[in-house]
This record gives structure tokens, sequence and C-alpha cells, in this order.
């Protein structure tokens, strides 16, 4: 099976639209894909999950103008079984959930998953594009790009 990597980029989709003000997911293959989301709030740590996005279709994640410079990003392929992850432990769990926390998942009834931090510049719009492109082995994940 191919490695799943992150692959970002500007493409005729986005230049397409308006501009907007949101986190968006796109997913490029043509399997359906599931998302979740962690940012810093308020209140502390959240995760969100899942967003369903079928093939060769994209999703707003957070709408309106980013609040967070910071954006944490997971996501498993449901025909596959591969994911897009990274180095940063968050919560998730195996239905829909918002979670706060992202300490202690196990002992709280969570399971535990690698998200991808996603540096936006403090953009008010973000996009993320997910591929099913072989990675090279120890190459970072691509950033995500500012989708205006």
């Amino acid at each position: 099976m191919p490695l799943l990597s992150l692959a970002i980029g500007l493409s005729a989709l986005v230049a397409a639209s308006p501009a907007r003000a949101d986190f968006r997911v796109c997913n490029a293959t043509q399997n359906l894909v599931g998302v979740g989301i962690g940012y810093r709030a308020k209140a502390g740590w959240i995760t969100e999950g899942w967003w369903h996005i079928e093939g060769s279709s994209c999703k707003t994640l957070i709408e309106g103008p980013l609040s967070s410079r910071f954006y944490y990003l997971y996501a498993e392929d449901a025909e596959r079984g591969g994911r897009w992850d990274g180095p940063i432990n968050m919560c998730v769990a195996e239905k829909e959930f918002k979670i706060a926390g992202v300490t202690d998942c196990v002992a709280r009834g969570f399971q535990r998953a690698g998200f991808q931090e996603y540096d936006t510049g403090e953009q008010a719009s973000w996009m993320v594009q997910l591929t099913d492109e072989s990675a090279t082995e120890g190459a970072p994940a691509a950033p995500g790009t500012n989708s205006q």
C-alpha cells in the first residue's frame, strides 16, 4: 500500500472560487476520508471530528476567519486504512466527537492519535489537500496554504 502524504497547493478549484475565510480540507483521493481537527480555544485544547469527505471533494471544518495561528489535522482513509498523521498527540473517538483536553486520552475513554501541525501564519483562511502520492520516508508533511 503506498504511503499517504499531504500535498498542498493552490489548485484551479481554489483559484476559481471566491475568497473565503475558513479552514478547508480537500480530499484529492478517490476514497472516503475521515478527518479530525485540533486547536487551542480560550478554554483550552479542543479536538473535533469526524468530517467525512468524499473523494475529489472539499469540506469546511471551521467557518469564518481563523482565530488561532496553529491548527492540527489527522485523517484516515476509510476504504484502504491508511492515514495522514503527525507527531502531536491528541484525543479522538470512534464516533463523532468534540473533546476538551489532549492529555490522558486512553484513561478518559478516548484513543490517542498523532496530528500534523499547520502554522497558518495568522491568515484568515487555510486549505489542506490530502493526496495518496507516495511520500519519501522520513520527509515532513508539506504545510497548508493560504487559500485566498
